[in-house]
């Protein structure tokens, strides 16, 4: 799970304004980190760093909302789809 978050910390450092002090569990959403559009590239980049597809359905804040929950979703479906995560 660590590679995980740290491909995802350094996407999301690297793609948004992210403060210095954004913690893991810190909402990307009310921070103002990512907005609608953000989310969608967010998960276009998911599907294609990850090689999944995130259903319509999946594109809800539990999901997306952190850095944390992020490595959570993602680790959940690697492991679904029989990859070490």
């Amino acid at each position: 799970m660590e590679d995980i978050e740290s491909r995802i910390r350094a996407f999301i450092h690297e793609s948004f304004p992210v403060p210095e002090t954004l913690a893991g569990g810190d909402s990307l959403l009310d921070g103002g980190v990512i907005d609608s559009i953000g989310v969608l590239t967010v998960v276009t980049w998911l599907e294609q760093e990850f090689g999944f597809t995130v259903e319509d359905d999946e594109v809800v804040p539990e999901n997306l909302e952190s850095i944390d929950s992020l490595v959570r979703y993602t680790g959940d479906k690697l492991l679904a789809a029989g990859h070490a995560a």
